[in-house]
């Protein structure tokens, strides 16, 4: 007699990550720039410095091209620069698509109204950022 077990159905695909993995390159669209923004905020508020120079590293060489240091010891210094409720409230903090400003195809400035958090940033604090579409990913560039 033949054996009725049935056979282990094959895995389904799954949907995609939105996050990019390995090589994939990020999608080019205001969405994926928005999450890759919270991904820099939510870093900020971790005192996450890899990920913080990882996604601010244009802007950071160019600001160590005018003069400033290396992104690990100036982001040290914004770090310390803003509350401990300001760096909680980062750790869940959004973007309100309806206030970010698309420049050109491919970069998109991110205002500090736009971040909504349980604390307020001033454009001091923690500034507008400009960021680009490079390398297959989202960086801030200004």
């Amino acid at each position: 007699m033949e054996d009725a077990d049935p056979k282990p159905s094959q895995p389904t695909a799954s949907t995609p990550s939105a996050t990019p993995t390995g090589d994939q390159p990020a999608p080019r669209t205001t969405e994926a720039a928005i999450e890759r923004y919270e991904e820099f905020l939510h870093a900020v508020g971790r005192e996450d410095i890899n990920t913080v120079c990882e996604v601010a590293g244009p802007a950071a060489k160019q600001a160590e091209d005018q003069g400033f240091g290396p992104c690990t010891a100036t982001f040290q210094i914004t770090f310390q620069m803003i509350s401990p409720t300001q760096k909680k409230a980062l750790q869940t903090a959004t973007v309100d698509p309806g206030r970010v400003v698309e420049l050109a195809p491919g970069k998109v400035e991110m205002p500090t109204e736009s971040i909504k958090s349980s604390a307020t940033f001033s454009e001091d604090e923690l500034g507008s950022s400009t960021l680009e579409y490079l390398k297959n990913n989202w960086y801030i560039t200004d």
